[in-house]
């Protein structure tokens, strides 16, 4: 179903110090961690529950979600399961899925206030599905981003289960009336890495499956990483010596945030909605050599892609976020400078899409960064831009919601001059500046209305985000 992650060197000039506040947008602010999933939710019934936001249980299959016909039923995990989907035309078959530990009888959402917890799970939940019913569904065999979806119509009875025809739906028909509100960090050790070069490598560390980094380099736990070592192109006329090369690493500790208020009241959508993608960001890199001339666009080089389909259990819709990143090194220069920049990077960024009732979809987008100290030296005059950083997406259900570009770069400048006599004097006279700063920008999709919410004709840009701040700057000569 298709619904809806520089510094230029000068002689001289040695060590730089770099502390940016804060940019941001529409600011949003999520939950703390929750704890573990619901088994159960009153649907459209003109009650609300607060349901816990969770990472679904790794190691068993993760159950279905089925809200009944009508909404006189709740939603609630069942023993059903999709044992196939095709997408072309909507077909999928639901069976029995294998019987593992019982499910627990007590509720682990929490009711609002004044409002008693439901008892534990109906009869009802292990229904054959029929005509009307909604089944939200972890990864299955043709749905590798999970399936949301309304049965249709009831084709019959075969040997693998039941076989339905279905719709796309939204998730108002299985959250209904409810509240979600949490952050569920990535496990790095799900995300599938790409490389797009030769050179780079992935390191990440987990709670119970800790990896460590390069070179014995212990990370922290729940980051991944990233490091590169590669060549990029040089200048025709630079000689051996002036070889470009691009080498450092990118590490992340990327989290899902979402929300969604179906309070009462709200006609046939929520009354608010959130999701988005944050995390800390740290970064070192170094570009060496005179690279070639970029003409047009700063070329940008791609290192690898990651991919990752966390399941986040919802109460007890088990929902499927879709994550992509391609990390990128990018360079624009002039093709005349020899130089060898070094930076580091640390912050944080959060990209994402609140909803409000009456006000439509807002982008959000926010970043914190600071560097260390940094040190350059360039040996002709010309400009040079350097970045490391990475394309994102955050989806649901295989759609993307929302893209972003987040790049933090160095940018330098020098009108440098050297002149020599035959007497063997050199001399060596002009201007340098240097400059810090990140770009962050990207747009909110139409896939977002799969939170129940008004369609938006066009993408809806974030805005770009852009913070740049002076180094140093100054007179070269001797």
């Amino acid at each position: 179903m298709r619904l809806l992650a520089r510094r230029l060197l000068l002689p001289g000039l040695t060590t730089l110090a770099l502390t940016a506040t804060g940019c941001s947008s529409t600011p949003h602010t999520a939950a703390a961690d929750a704890a573990a999933p619901a088994t159960l939710a009153p649907a459209g019934d003109g009650t609300s529950q607060q349901l816990d936001v969770a990472a679904a249980p790794q190691g068993t299959p993760t159950p279905a979600a089925v809200a009944r016909a009508g909404g006189k039923g709740r939603t609630e995990q069942s023993s059903l399961k999709v044992a196939s989907y095709d997408q072309a035309s909507g077909r999928a078959v639901i069976a029995k899925a294998p019987q593992g530990p019982a499910p627990s009888s007590s509720p682990s959402k929490k009711p609002e206030p004044g409002k008693k917890p439901d008892p534990g799970k109906s009869p009802e939940a292990d229904k054959p599905v029929a005509v009307g019913d909604v089944i939200a569904s972890a990864p299955a065999p043709g749905a590798p981003n999970g399936l949301l979806a309304k049965v249709t119509e009831v084709i019959g009875k075969t040997d693998r289960g039941t076989e339905v025809k279905t719709a796309s739906t939204t998730l108002a028909s299985v959250l209904n009336d409810d509240k979600a509100d949490g952050k569920v960090p990535v496990d790095p050790s799900s995300v599938t890495v790409e490389p797009l070069m030769k050179g780079v490598t992935f390191s990440w560390a987990k709670t119970g499956g800790v990896k460590f980094g390069p070179e014995g380099a212990k990370l922290p736990l729940g980051n991944l990483r990233l490091d590169v070592n590669a060549a990029v192109d040089t200048a025709p006329d630079a000689p051996a010596s002036a070889g470009a090369s691009v080498s450092g690493f990118v590490q992340l500790a990327p989290q899902v945030e979402f929300s969604y208020d179906g309070t009462p009241g709200g006609g046939s959508g929520p009354h608010g909605a959130f999701l988005g993608m944050s995390g800390d960001w740290s970064s070192q890199w170094k570009l060496q050599g005179r690279a070639a001339a970029s003409t047009g666009a700063p070329k940008r080089i791609p290192f690898a892609k990651l991919h990752s389909a966390p399941v986040i259990q919802v109460g007890p819709v088990p929902v499927v976020v879709n994550l992509d990143l391609t990390c990128y090194v990018q360079v624009e220069a002039d093709g005349h400078v020899t130089l060898d920049v070094q930076q580091d990077v640390k912050g944080d960024f959060k990209i994402g899409g609140s909803y409000a009732l009456g006000k439509g979809w807002t982008p959000v987008s926010q970043s914190n960064v600071k560097s260390t100290p940094v040190t350059a030296t360039v040996t002709a005059a010309g400009k040079v831009k350097g970045a490391l950083g990475a394309e994102a997406s955050v989806g649901l259900y295989g759609a993307v919601g929302v893209s972003a570009d987040f790049a933090p770069y160095l940018r330098g400048e020098a009108d440098v001059k050297a002149s020599a006599s035959s007497d063997g004097k050199t001399s060596l006279s002009g201007a340098w500046a240097l400059y810090g700063g990140f770009d962050l920008s990207g747009n909110l999709h139409l896939q977002l209305s799969l939170f129940g919410t008004p369609l938006f004709e066009r993408k809806i840009p974030l805005g770009a985000l852009n913070r740049e701040w002076a180094l140093a700057s100054g007179h070269a000569g001797r």
